[in-house]
């Protein structure tokens, strides 16, 4: 990786020796003016660069593990990258057209292909991410799978949240801030230039709806969740046991949560035992734990607190605020968490932390169930909506929200929990539909996912705890690292 970094930053002293990356005024395609502009269609008319260029982004694709068979650049500026690296890498290109033509076989994509087939798009630069999108859509039009893309530059400007959105991954050779960096070390540009730039992006960040740009807004305010690191997200929490989770996750680097569903308290407290080391959140049903008992939750939190993980009852309250009060209470020497079903109103949480306060002096928070993996279930989107509206006016015991997709967590201080992972996405028979790690944390934008079967029905428990733990960090990792 190091000589790769070496290579990427005499890459930005090349754009910038040859006139790609300019200061200035400019009129940006978004409708912007920005003082920085990158011109990399002059790339051409210097064979080293681009044949440096070419060797270069595939060595970069490969360390970031992508998988494809097949390239396709972005129109146009991106077609001589593309082709270079089809013929350096050996790997079949594909040409997507600006527009079809209205004669021959009227084809957006060109090229030979079969469907499933992975294609890793190439773009040079990503601001809004709206040409990229277009390929994609393209792409998946044909039967074809677009989900990465590398890029040159990233702009910072609200692209890569944009595509990752989409379920598209974004790999950048460098960032705006980085190529910064590099030229004011290499004393190429003065510090008033990198501040007058660092504004503008902060400034300036452009979100897009059906592909369509809709609004340019102020950073300033408040960081994005899916891509903000969770050291920084703790500093935004009002639930003080939310706080702790984040801290927790960064220090065991540990996005996940067991559901250890099983029916024997020796096999619960086993579980705890063996698996504590790779998780941050224990979760169970104590209900159908056959011989559950104080002395059994006793047992078990006293590992959770050996082992540095939190404890979840997945009792998805769903009644009214004194019959749950009352429910609770059982829990409530031993559960840091609770789930809660919205459905009654916010007297259930208003009865949660009525309850939280009577009951112990420790720390104890809500994951409200705003969608459900399980097939034909009968969640709406405005009762999701709802279910976020509802949980405003008690930021302070919600800690976050269990749910499948990026867009319904706004506060970057709640914690999205998502469910149905499995390595294996076959789903079973009695309609649970799991996702694979990449996707959850990615595409669903989940930050902690929660594992079973794929664990505790493993032949090697730990190694297979081990492996969960690992992929879902770099998961994790590889949607904050552009931001870094």
């Amino acid at each position: 990786m190091e000589n790769i970094d070496s290579r990427i930053r005499d890459l930005v002293l090349q754009l910038h020796n040859y006139g790609a990356l300019k200061f200035g005024e400019f009129k940006m395609k978004v409708g912007v003016n920005s003082p920085v502009y990158f011109d990399l269609r002059v790339m051409v008319s210097y064979p080293q660069l681009m044949d440096n260029l070419s060797q270069l982004t595939p060595n970069f694709v490969r360390s970031k593990n992508v998988d494809f068979n097949r390239l396709c650049g972005v129109p146009y500026t991106a077609l001589p990258i593309a082709t270079l690296m089809c013929v350096k890498s050996d790997i079949p290109m594909l040409m997507r057209r600006k527009e079809a033509k209205n004669y021959g076989t009227k084809k957006m994509i060109e090229g030979r292909f079969d469907k499933g087939d992975k294609c890793l798009i190439v773009e040079d630069v990503c601001t809004s991410g709206s040409s990229i999108l277009e390929t994609y859509e393209d792409l998946v039009k044909e039967g074809l799978e677009g989900n990465d893309c590398v890029i040159v530059v990233d702009r910072q400007q609200g692209g890569h949240n944009n595509l990752l959105k989409k379920g598209i991954r974004v790999h950048a050779l460098t960032t705006l801030s980085k190529a910064l960096e590099i030229l004011f070390e290499a004393g190429r540009i003065d510090s008033n230039v990198v501040e007058k730039v660092n504004e503008y992006t902060r400034a300036n960040t452009i979100e897009l709806a059906n592909g369509v740009i809709i609004k340019s807004k102020s950073t300033n305010q408040v960081p994005d969740r899916i891509i903000t690191p969770f050291s920084v997200r703790s500093q935004h929490s009002k639930c003080v046991l939310a706080g702790q989770l984040f801290k927790m996750i960064e220090e065991k680097k540990s996005n996940l949560c067991l559901a250890a569903d099983v029916t024997s308290s020796v096999e619960l407290l086993s579980l705890a035992q063996t698996l504590g080391p790779y998780i941050v959140i224990f979760k169970i049903h104590a209900d159908i734990v056959k011989d559950f008992s104080q002395e059994i939750a006793g047992k078990l939190r006293s590992i959770a607190q050996s082992q540095q993980f939190l404890i979840m009852e997945d009792r998805k309250f769903a009644d009214i605020g004194e019959t749950v009060r009352q429910q609770y209470c059982s829990y409530s020497p031993w559960a840091d968490l609770v789930t809660v079903h919205p459905l009654p109103g916010d007297g259930v949480l208003k009865a949660l932390k009525t309850a939280f306060t009577e009951s112990t002096s420790e720390p104890r928070a809500v994951f409200i169930v705003a969608q459900l993996s399980c097939q034909n279930n009968l969640i709406t989107t405005d009762y999701t909506k709802d279910s976020v509206k509802m949980a405003e006016s008690y930021s302070d015991i919600v800690a976050g929200f269990v749910c499948q997709s990026s867009d319904v967590i706004q506060s970057v201080g709640q914690l999205q929990l998502t469910p149905g992972v499995n390595i294996s996405t076959d789903n079973d028979s009695l309609g649970q539909q799991y996702s694979s790690p990449d996707v959850v944390m990615g595409q669903k934008g989940a930050d902690i996912a929660v594992v079973g079967r794929g664990i505790i029905k493993a032949k090697n428990i730990v190694e297979t705890a081990k492996n969960y733990q690992t992929i879902l960090w770099e998961a994790y990792q590889n949607r904050i690292n552009h931001s870094r």
